[in-house]
């Protein structure tokens, strides 16, 4: 239930960052950080990058339909706790990324972890770069640095269980 609630929590705590924390705010705008190679993104995407492995996490320990409930329950908190325009943006996105992300996911599992948590979460970066900075912002501006931003964790979470496994074979 730990990975359920801090999954659902992902996209209200996600719209708060990009309202209020960041290397550089633009007015009426995002809060953005920079991500490397000169390019900028929302600050949400420290959460929706850590959102997209945590989906996987909670459809492994309790499945498809417990994730599924943890996006309603944040998409819940998302509208309750955020501007109307950045919880529709982020609930359609978060919704049309993690059906991706599951459409990918799910099939590679049985092929191993690490290889179904980047893949898939590449897949729910995309998906969810691209619509939610349009959404919410009107342009694709930020998409390659959100997309960058979300693929770090991807690759981070993906390296943390290819060692796992390894560890696990040694033992």
């Amino acid at each position: 239930m730990i990975y359920f609630l801090a999954f659902a929590l992902c996209m209200p705590v996600a719209n708060w960052l990009i309202g209020n924390v960041g290397t550089v705010c633009i007015p009426d705008g995002p809060c953005l950080i920079p991500v490397g190679f000169g390019l900028m993104a929302p600050s949400g995407v420290l959460m929706i990058g850590l959102a997209l492995v945590l989906r996987d996490q909670v459809h492994e320990t309790l499945g498809a339909k417990w994730a599924a409930a943890a996006i309603a329950v944040g998409a819940a908190l998302s509208f309750a706790t955020s501007a109307a325009q950045l919880a529709v943006a982020s609930t359609l996105a978060f919704v049309l990324a993690e059906v991706a992300d599951f459409a990918v996911y799910a099939p590679l599992r049985a092929k191993g972890r690490s290889l179904a948590v980047m893949a898939s979460g590449a897949v729910g970066a995309v998906f969810d770069s691209m619509l939610f900075v349009w959404l919410a912002f009107g342009s694709l501006e930020f998409s390659g640095g959100t997309i960058l931003g979300k693929l770090y964790a991807s690759a981070a979470v993906a390296a943390f269980f290819w060692m796992r496994a390894r560890r696990a074979v040694a033992a």
